[in-house]
């Protein structure tokens, strides 16, 4: 396996899930941990930062955690752990309710090893936290200093719609630190209060950047911000296609394992980022996220199945 490895920051919960009312699963999540767990899953040289409770739960993360191939050396004990109840309606699609304490949050953030060619990959309400800012920032350049690939998801939840305006600056310039940004419709809704990708991909803390949008069913956008040399970017409209679900709790989450397992399966550095990709390449790489996105969705796991899981690896394997 390549020496390259992911590095996932965010938080964990435990997530019971309701079908009609009733729970049908439980099983330890988190968006970067989802994605986390596939990648590990996937054979990729894996570490999680995050915190849990020094309480069964937080052994059961822990435990899941280094079953599926993701260290948890830096996964910080404490408290109790938090929750997640997720209902899912006739579509699938799941409304959410979080039992955190996030002012307690409290994370020291040891800086792990991170070379030229590593990926760190970020996200949600975790990342913009004001708690641990000057942490999650002192991460961010830390990594960039090293050379890292950074990959940042949105993932910005209808729960915290009323706190935009104070969380704003710190959403833009986990934009400005990243490589990578991927958003829905909905997160960028709720942002900036429009879903049109021109007018988006449009902001300054957006420009230069790799901007992927997602849209549920509807096809996937890209925009690249050219290269070093001046050349154009590229923009890609993706199609997608159908499925039967049976959750979508880690669609987006597993669409950017997707993303991250291809830039390690095809070798791809930052300087190959930002000297500009051909479209090609960037649709061999969506259409791995979306065939990431749409395994998980056939389970209620939020993380790709074992078998499928091997046959990325063996195919990530062959082309080292």
């Amino acid at each position: 396996m390549d020496k390259r490895k992911v590095i996932g920051i965010g938080e964990t919960v435990y997530d019971i899930i309701f079908k009609g009312d009733k729970p049908v699963s439980a099983v330890p999540g988190g968006s970067t941990f989802n994605a986390m767990i596939s990648l590990g899953r996937c054979g990729v040289n894996a570490t999680f930062l995050s915190e849990t409770g020094d309480d069964h739960i937080g052994d059961l993360v822990c435990s899941y955690l280094t079953d599926n191939g993701v260290s948890a050396a830096d996964v910080e004990r404490r408290g109790k752990s938090p929750v997640s109840l997720a209902f899912l309606n006739e579509r699938n699609d799941a409304d959410y309710i979080f039992y955190k304490d996030h002012p307690n949050d409290k994370a020291s953030m040891q800086m792990p090893e991170i070379n030229e060619g590593d990926v760190l990959m970020f996200g949600s309400y975790y990342a913009i936290n004001p708690v641990i800012r000057p942490k999650m920032k002192a991460m961010l350049e830390y990594a960039r200093q090293h050379g890292a690939i950074i990959y940042y998801d949105l993932n910005y939840r209808s729960s915290h719609k009323d706190e935009v305006d104070t969380l704003l600056p710190n959403i833009e310039e986990n934009m400005r630190y990243a490589d990578i940004i991927r958003g829905s419709n909905e997160d960028f809704h709720i942002i900036y209060g429009t879903d049109d990708f021109d007018t988006i991909s449009a902001k300054d803390c957006l420009k230069g950047k790799i901007v992927i949008y997602t849209c549920g069913a509807e096809p996937t956008l890209l925009k690249t911000g050219g290269s070093t040399e001046g050349k154009e970017g590229t923009r890609i409209c993706h199609s997608i296609e159908p499925i039967e679900t049976v959750s979508t709790i880690g669609a987006g989450d597993n669409y950017n394992a997707g993303v991250v397992f291809s830039l390690i399966r095809d070798n791809i550095s930052r300087n190959n980022l930002s000297d500009g990709m051909s479209e090609e390449a960037w649709r061999r790489i969506l259409s791995t996220a979306q065939r990431f996105s749409a395994e998980c969705c056939k389970s209620i796991d939020n993380t790709v199945g074992w078998e499928f899981a091997r046959g990325m690896a063996d195919t990530n394997n062959s082309e080292q």
